[in-house]
């Protein structure tokens, strides 16, 4: 009697050392995510592992939530490594943006310095332009101020022969005042005007007739030569031609005339002397 209730708790004993192994190496197998041991739990779990329904229940809940948890812990990794790249990408893309912004608004700042460069070259240089002209324009003003307004028509001469003077050699009274001189002496307009004639005129020679700005015309004969043609603008002392001998002459002069109305030669003495200039 005493012998068999031993036997009976010693396999009381085996039965409750089997039900807590069964039960430790179940809670081991949930904490590792063993689904294998797990699938072939449930249907032996109240038959072979001792375990009661609800034991079986909570060990598969057990092993749902851990796949779960793992599963959700998957995802988030995924997750945060997927928004990790994109951060970057964006990074990546903003950097870029920023140095195109960057390069373009250099661009921009050196095409406005080259530009503003050449502006200011295109000024100094309409300037320069300028001031030339205006220093020209003051050169030549001082240059006429300078110049003489009446001249008399040659140099080196003595007069042979003077206004109203008769004689054989003409076929009336003299109407001029004759400068002799050598050869080709240069001949000068005695002041500004305009070339209305320059051309062969019998008894005078080879001729040339100005008329000046108050309507004066006067005459130089006997050239050997002209220097300006009709329409020429000339000035006090410019050259018109040279003393010669041609038309009616005794010697090498000029025969100079002042016509007032273009028309009657008055005394060139009086005229050259009123403008300045002594015969």
């Amino acid at each position: 009697m005493a012998r068999h209730r031993s036997k009976a708790r010693n396999k009381q004993r085996s039965t409750s050392r089997r039900t807590q192994l069964v039960g430790l190496t179940a809670a081991l197998a949930a904490t590792a995510g063993t689904i294998g041991f797990t699938a072939s739990l449930g249907e032996a779990s109240t038959a072979s592992t001792g375990l009661s329904p609800s034991q079986a229940d909570a060990l598969t809940a057990a092993r749902v939530e851990r796949r779960d948890l793992g599963s959700r812990d998957a995802n988030r990794i995924d997750l945060s490594l997927a928004e990790a790249k994109a951060y970057q990408e964006r990074q990546a893309r903003g950097t870029l943006t920023s140095r195109r912004a960057l390069a373009l608004s250099a661009a921009k700042a050196k095409a406005a310095r080259n530009a503003a460069a050449n502006a200011k070259a295109v000024a100094a240089a309409k300037a320069a332009a300028i001031a030339k002209e205006a220093a020209l324009a003051k050169a030549e003003a001082k240059a006429r101020a300078a110049a003489p307004k009446v001249v008399l028509p040659t140099t080196g001469y003595h007069l042979t022969a003077r206004f109203g003077q008769a004689g054989g050699r003409w076929s009336r009274n003299h109407t001029g005042l004759d400068f002799a001189a050598a050869y080709g002496t240069p001949i000068r307009a005695v002041m500004a005007g305009e070339v209305i004639q320059a051309a062969f005129e019998g008894a005078y020679g080879r001729q040339v007739k100005i008329r000046h700005a108050d309507g004066t015309v006067t005459s130089y004969s006997h050239m050997a030569e002209f220097d300006v043609s009709v329409g020429d603008s000339v000035s006090a002392g410019t050259k018109v031609g040279a003393i010669g001998l041609t038309g009616n002459t005794t010697g090498a002069h000029v025969h100079f005339e002042v016509l007032p109305d273009g028309q009657n030669p008055i005394n060139p003495d009086p005229w050259l002397r009123k403008h300045g200039v002594n015969p």
